[in-house]
């Protein structure tokens, strides 16, 4: 009997994704950007502490976070949190609460006493910084850090900048702020107050300075032009809240007007309410949804009985009298004038319309240039024209709140300890951004962020704190909401789901795992089940040596 066998040749393309010789993508270990980490003007490593805190270990969780942010106490209350707006935990239930683990974590170190660890390198140089607020504060700090001598030269009579003259106590307590400060104090950092610096290039001279950082912050409010026939009481802003911080604070009367849209606007009308003010009303040009301040600061004014006026503008005052003309939005969403007036009573009104920084002090520096609204020009070094003389914060072309100020002061602080050493800093590559499209959430759970408590509204007449922090059990909690976007957590996902027997080692707890190509199938279960893509697929390259263990450094 014949047995006849038939043959058919197969095509090698069916088994690409297959085995062995014919593996066609390879796993690899890798770590993603998180947004978190992206959007923060500071540049913290959030990941990174967040789960340390979520571990129990708040020390070495607030030690990381000062490695880019002398201020947490500071930040963790000021702070707008745009980390937090970028959370790819929004598309589950809500954000993790960054700001408040943060606050947790600095008003937790004051408590303990904790004190910055860090090496500082030997050979540093002398460097004057000029402002005593949040940006010069941060260079001072990081250049401490970094192994220099600082001094800081303020003209006012405390440190803090806009932090202790421009955010009321209700929203910033002066206990933290002042410890903090303090915190930098006693690194080292020498701060002069009351000396008022008018010749930069003398006193870098008098002075032995290296280098110089100027952060004066802008403390000078905007004028506007309001037709008045007999003006009342009218002040800036900027000059009423520091008032209010004295033994004398200024009398405004029952009624008190506050002209502009923004947190400075919202602050001062929740002031005068505090002060006395039987009505505290905001008069802006535009509706809320176009306001430059964040809406829980709105939501809070209107709670606390501040009335808002939208879409108007004052035309002319008399006395106390204002002619208001009402406004509505074009197609363009601008504010044109309808032509309709209306008559408003106030015995004071308030200029909240922006802020310009006092810059002439400078002009007498060869190569140092300006924008047309005063500020400095500065490279992306942080350098003026002039060289050795840093700028940054408020007096820089940039968005301004603290957060951006603090990364100015970290940023200009490498730049000058890369000019000081004639070693020019090069910030390292960034990773790709991870959003959540590439999360594998096989897991999810609903986990609402905890709110943070608030002071009731019928004790709202003082100046104490209205937000509260989170207990430590809420702290930890908040902190084991973090995802892990793109930075391996050691679920054991890819060990337990990898069908292969040996292909993927555990190296112990805080190494992660390793490949084993000689195992390894390159089926891509590992990758499609990671949680916070930890993982990719990478073409099989023609001779690929053995994979670094664990994967490359955050």
């Amino acid at each position: 009997m014949t047995i006849s066998y038939m043959t058919t040749k197969l095509d090698p393309s069916r088994f690409r994704k297959g085995t062995g010789a014919l593996r066609t993508r390879r796993p690899i270990y890798v770590d993603l950007l998180p947004p978190c980490n992206h959007a923060c003007p500071a540049g913290e490593d959030i990941q990174a502490w967040l789960a340390l805190a979520q571990a129990g270990d708040y020390e070495g969780a607030w030690q990381v976070l000062i490695e880019n942010n002398p201020l947490p106490s500071v930040h963790g209350r000021v702070c707008y949190h745009p980390c937090e707006n970028a959370c790819n935990r929004t598309q589950t239930d809500s954000p993790v609460s960054i700001h408040a683990v943060e606050r947790f974590l600095g008003d937790l170190a004051l408590e303990k006493g904790w004190r910055p660890e860090f090496k500082a390198r030997a050979g540093g140089g002398k460097v004057l910084v000029v402002g005593a607020g949040p940006s010069g504060l941060s260079a001072a700090y990081h250049l401490t850090r970094l192994g220099h001598q600082v001094e800081i030269r303020e003209a006012g009579p405390v440190a803090g900048g806009m932090i202790h003259f421009g955010i009321p106590a209700y929203r910033m307590p002066r206990e933290e702020l002042n410890a903090e400060i303090k915190r930098i104090a006693d690194m080292g950092v020498k701060i002069t107050l009351n000396h008022k610096v008018e010749d930069v290039l003398t006193e870098k001279e008098s002075g032995g300075f290296d280098a110089v950082f100027i952060a004066v912050g802008a403390h000078i409010s905007k004028k506007i032009d309001i037709p008045a026939r007999d003006a009342g009481k009218i002040l800036d802003a900027v000059s009423y809240l520091r008032q209010t911080q004295t033994d004398e604070p200024p009398r405004l009367g029952r009624r008190v007007a506050v002209y502009g849209g923004g947190n400075t606007a919202m602050d001062a009308a929740r002031t005068a309410k505090r002060l006395g003010a039987e009505e505290a009303m905001i008069i802006y040009r535009r509706d809320r949804s176009s306001m430059p301040a964040h809406d829980f600061e709105a939501d809070e004014a209107l709670e606390e009985g501040v009335k808002i006026k939208w879409l108007r503008t004052i035309k002319e005052i008399d006395q106390t009298t204002f002619q208001v003309e009402v406004m509505e939005l074009d197609e363009n969403g601008r504010p044109q004038p309808t032509g309709q007036v209306e008559t408003l009573e106030a015995d004071a009104l308030i200029l909240a319309v922006g802020q310009d920084t006092e810059t002439g002090f400078l002009r007498n520096i060869p190569e140092i240039d300006f924008q047309r609204d005063g500020t400095v020009v500065v490279d992306d070094s942080m350098m003026t024209g002039y060289g050795g003389i840093f700028a940054g914060g408020d007096m820089v072309p940039s968005e301004r709140s603290v957060t951006i100020a603090v990364g100015h002061g970290k940023k200009a602080a490498r730049y000058i300890d890369g000019f000081l050493r004639d070693e020019p800093y090069v910030p390292a590559p960034k990773h790709d951004i991870v959003g959540h499209e590439r999360l594998h959430l096989w897991y999810r759970t609903f986990a609402p962020q905890r709110a943070q408590p608030h002071l009731p509204l019928s004790e709202r007449s003082s100046f104490d704190e209205i937000l509260k922090g989170l207990s430590e059990p809420e702290a930890q909690f908040e902190a084991g909401r973090c995802l892990s976007c793109g930075n391996c957590f050691e679920c054991d996902g890819c060990l337990a789901s990898c069908p292969e027997q040996g292909a993927i080692i555990k190296l112990g707890r805080g190494k992660r795992y390793r490949f084993n190509y000689d195992l390894c199938t390159g089926c891509a279960v590992c990758r499609n089940q990671c949680p916070c893509h930890a993982i990719e697929m990478i073409p099989e390259p023609e001779t690929a040596p053995e994979q670094a263990a664990g994967g490359q450094e955050r």
